[in-house]
């Protein structure tokens, strides 16, 4: 009996779906924010000194908290029939500009390929449109800045094992 020959490729980058939820807590409307054209997810744990005597000259740390925050660049998209920009561009860009609860937005964030990496959390938004030369694209830099958790959640697009 041979043994499978193992195939590894690299991931890409594009591999990530993001989602913000425009529906309620009891009822969530998961919908896709469309043109992403740049995705950095970071997670940075605080770490302090934790080093004794007892240790024999070997630092100790210990992680006592954790932020996380997205890095997001957009193709802005529009529906020119309708005068409207995509529901989801829009969600974002007012929450940039209130206060309170109606300044949070809701997201998830997963391997678009089913593999298990998947994120959710409650973030503020910072919306920088990168503005430009006059043939550039509408494009804005939208900063997620996490509030609470990220939680790890189950892929959606993971297949059911059965």
């Amino acid at each position: 009996m041979s043994t499978p020959v193992e195939t590894r490729v690299t991931a890409l980058a594009r591999r990530w779906r993001l989602e913000l939820d425009l529906g309620t807590d009891t009822t969530p409307d998961w919908q896709t924010v469309m043109g992403v054209t740049e995705f950095q997810p970071s997670a940075e744990p605080n770490l302090e000194d934790s080093s004794d005597y007892d240790s024999g000259g070997w630092a100790g740390n210990t992680k006592t908290g954790q932020s996380w925050e997205l890095s997001v660049t957009i193709n802005r998209k529009i529906n020119s029939t309708q005068k409207a920009y995509h529901p989801t561009h829009e969600a974002l860009r007012r929450a940039a500009f209130e206060f309170d609860e109606a300044s949070y937005v809701h997201v998830r964030y997963y391997d678009r390929n089913g593999l298990p990496e998947a994120y959710e959390g409650r973030a503020l938004v910072e919306w920088a449109p990168s503005g430009g030369e006059t043939t550039d694209l509408d494009q804005v830099e939208i900063t997620l800045t996490g509030d609470g958790p990220l939680l790890l959640i189950d892929n959606p697009l993971a297949e059911e094992e059965g």
